[in-house]
């Protein structure tokens, strides 16, 4: 029994392969595949066409405070009754993308921030691996790090919070 030519069967480019590709897509609602084998190369897209952003859109304003509670329920602690001081300060900086989180721009670099480090709106937290592409995360907030609340190379969904930020001095 022979061989098919390296050409035929093994070739990215044989139909059925990518009727394969194109299925196994929209199974797992993929929008893009990018396959190399030695010299030979295959990208499919599906869907619209997304251009880069250069920055990105400012966050949603913070949800309004809650209704203060039916005067009937005043038997509660005033622990429980008023909210510690301290969260009406602390902004959550999350993940505007789903991808690999990363805190240095390489390996052998110094963290982009860390805790006690103060950030402007335009400073750079972190950067986010997505599809190959590492996008750099600005905080879009003015204040101090609290807490880095993802480890170097972890995986992050779309709002997932990767940092706490006081804002109040």
């Amino acid at each position: 029994m022979s061989q098919p030519p390296e050409n035929a069967a093994d070739s990215v480019f044989e139909i059925e392969r990518i009727r394969r590709l194109v299925e196994l897509m929209k199974e797992h609602d993929l929008s893009e595949v990018d396959l190399r084998q030695q010299r030979q190369r295959i990208r499919i897209c599906r869907g619209p066409r997304e251009v880069a952003r250069g920055a990105y859109p400012p966050p949603p304003p913070p949800p309004p405070p809650p209704p203060p509670p039916p005067a009937a329920t005043t038997a509660t602690s005033p622990a429980a009754a008023s909210p510690p001081a301290e969260s009406t300060s602390i902004v959550l900086i999350k993940s505007p993308m789903v991808g690999t989180f990363y805190s240095r721009p390489n390996p052998k670099a110094e963290p982009f921030v860390k805790v006690g480090d103060r950030v402007e709106p335009t400073t750079v937290v972190c950067t986010i691996e997505a599809m190959k592409v590492f996008n750099e995360i600005p905080a879009e907030v003015r204040g101090r790090i609290v807490a880095v609340l993802c480890e170097d190379g972890e995986a992050v969904d779309f709002d997932k919070p990767l940092f706490k930020v006081d804002t109040s001095g």
